[in-house]
């Protein structure tokens, strides 16, 4: 489907992810100028900026949007500052995208980045007996990787994956990740050297866990009309984008949630949560798995990677391994799956990791991705999933 109002990315931009101790401002700052400088614009022209926030560094964080327009000198641009744990750079860019669609912007930015603390990511302190995320820690202990680990041996239970198909999406991720300058860790590792690391969470181990980080990312949409003036009217356009929540009842359990709604007396929905992210996003975009060139997926476990491609549709649930095996997900493959590395390479930095899977979309369709190259590349899917019961998923086409 392709609309005379659909957003074009026009310019993309990131600061390097690592462990940098600085401000999150500054690191957005470097991925928003990156973004106009790409395009040739001027921040002066810029007349909306999306800010995806973090909360767990101070007073800015909250207000994203006008801290970013601040740091780089006000010009009386209107702002918005969305928060939605790891899906918050997908609900900015949301924003973004419908106000051009609406006619309400030409030409807007939009930004994310974090400073995280070393370790596991935990809640505030403080007492707060209406938050699932905040209760799975108090009651349970549980931390991210724990909930990782679950799902893998969900996957060994049901499906017959094993630790060393784990640890294949971690060797795949790699070998792109080398050809990657913003990721963290551009090495590749060898299978033997993944399994070597130290266990975590059984089954898996260190090297199959995504870290904590800092880092920025930005885009910058153009309407149509505004693409063309700066001689970029073929430039990528966001074809489809969810931002989907479950449907009662929701009968798998998610992280951070430890029960399920009963579906005794109700009709289960057509397409279980996950399933249904990414299909929203085809359903608008007129396109199917069939027709994805690339996809970079939520990777905070390797072991994840291997849901993803069964809940974006480009295999059957349970083929997953079978894909992975055939080596139809690395590079050259039928289908590249995170050839930016994947968040394994590059860590969490929240608010800024859909703006980077983003980034990587326009940069493959552009043909600007290096040895990283998808050959041919015409519609991107990234998908990824916060906390608290939502997803979210946009598609890129040329």
């Amino acid at each position: 489907m392709t609309r005379a109002n659909d957003a074009r990315i026009v310019g993309a931009g990131m600061h390097e992810w690592g462990k940098w101790g600085r401000s999150f401002v500054g690191y957005g700052v470097h991925a928003a100028r990156a973004a106009l400088s790409e395009a040739g614009v001027d921040w002066a022209d810029v007349d909306f900026v999306a800010g995806a926030a973090t909360v767990r560094n101070g007073y800015p964080g909250y207000v994203a949007g006008s801290t970013f327009a601040q740091a780089l000198g006000w010009n009386g641009a209107k702002i918005a500052t969305c928060y939605a744990a790891c899906a918050s750079g997908s609900q900015a860019i949301d924003v973004a995208r419908t106000r051009i669609m609406a006619g309400l912007s030409d030409l807007a930015l939009v930004v994310g980045a974090d400073t995280t603390p070393k370790g596991f990511l935990a809640p505030q302190a403080g007492e707060r007996w209406d938050d699932t995320d905040w209760l799975r820690f108090r009651l349970q202990g549980i931390t991210n990787p724990t909930y990782f680990a679950l799902y893998a041996r969900r996957r060994m239970d049901l499906y017959g994956a094993t630790e060393e198909d784990f640890a294949q999406v971690k060797v795949k991720n790699s070998e792109a990740a080398v050809h990657n300058p913003n990721a963290r860790y551009p090495k590749a590792f060898t299978l033997e050297q993944v399994l070597a690391s130290p266990m975590v969470s059984d089954p898996l181990r260190l090297l199959q866990i995504c870290a904590t980080s800092d880092g920025g990312a930005a885009i910058l949409l153009a309407s149509p009309e505004k693409a063309a003036a700066l001689g970029l009217a073929d430039a990528p356009r966001i074809a489809g984008l969810s931002t989907a929540t479950p449907t009662f009842p929701n009968t798998t359990i998610d992280m951070p949630m430890f029960a399920t709604d009963s579906a005794a007396n109700h009709a289960l929905p057509p397409r279980p949560f996950k399933d249904d992210i990414a299909f929203t996003a085809y359903e608008e975009a007129g396109v199917g798995p069939e027709d994805l060139s690339l996809a970079e997926v939520y990777d905070l476990s390797s072991a994840l990677e291997l849901d993803w491609y069964e809940q974006i549709g480009i295999c059957k649930t349970g083929e997953a391994e079978q894909l992975l095996r055939a080596g139809e997900t690395a590079l050259g493959g039928r289908i590249p799956v995170n050839p930016s590395g994947g968040l394994g390479a590059f860590g969490e930095a929240v608010p800024a990791q859909a703006i980077a899977q983003v980034c990587e979309l326009h940069w493959q369709l552009t043909g600007k991705a290096g040895g990283r190259q998808v050959e041919g590349a015409k519609v991107g899917l990234s998908i990824n999933q916060g906390l608290f019961g939502h997803g979210s998923c946009t598609i890129v086409t040329r």
